[in-house]
Formats: C-alpha cells, sequence, structure tokens
C-alpha cells in the first residue's frame, strides 16, 4: 500500500495504523502533529486510525522558541 508521508511516496504493509508508522519513524516519543488528508488526528486516536491506500500523512515537530 503507498502513502504519501510529508510529500513524499512511502510504501506500507496493509492495515497499518498511524501511532505504528510514527514509532517505525521513532517519532514517538517526540512533540509532534500528524495530520492525514489534512485533517489532524489526536494521539489517543492514533492507535484506532488506519491508514487507507493514497491516504497524505504530514508530520510536523514542535519546536520551541521565543
Amino acid at each position: 500500500m503507498e502513502i504519501q508521508l510529508n510529500g513524499e511516496l512511502r510504501v506500507l504493509q496493509s492495515e497499518t495504523d498511524l501511532h505504528s508508522l510514527i514509532t517505525e519513524l521513532q517519532l514517538d516519543n517526540q512533540a509532534i502533529a500528524v495530520a492525514v488528508n489534512r485533517q489532524v488526528i489526536r494521539r489517543a486516536l492514533w492507535q484506532r486510525h488506519i491508514l487507507q491506500a493514497g491516504d497524505q500523512v504530514d508530520v510536523v515537530r514542535a519546536i520551541g522558541g521565543g
């Protein structure tokens, strides 16, 4: 199954949930926001959100500043 991850093609196993993808990317302990098809998905819902072929996933890291 193919998705777009931050604008780049990525091949996933079928029935991959958002939490598994974020863990595979080693970002699960990071301060990030994730949107699927331009809709922000709350962290509490990542394990229940199953990715579909063609989904556009955007991962944004929070950066502190002042």
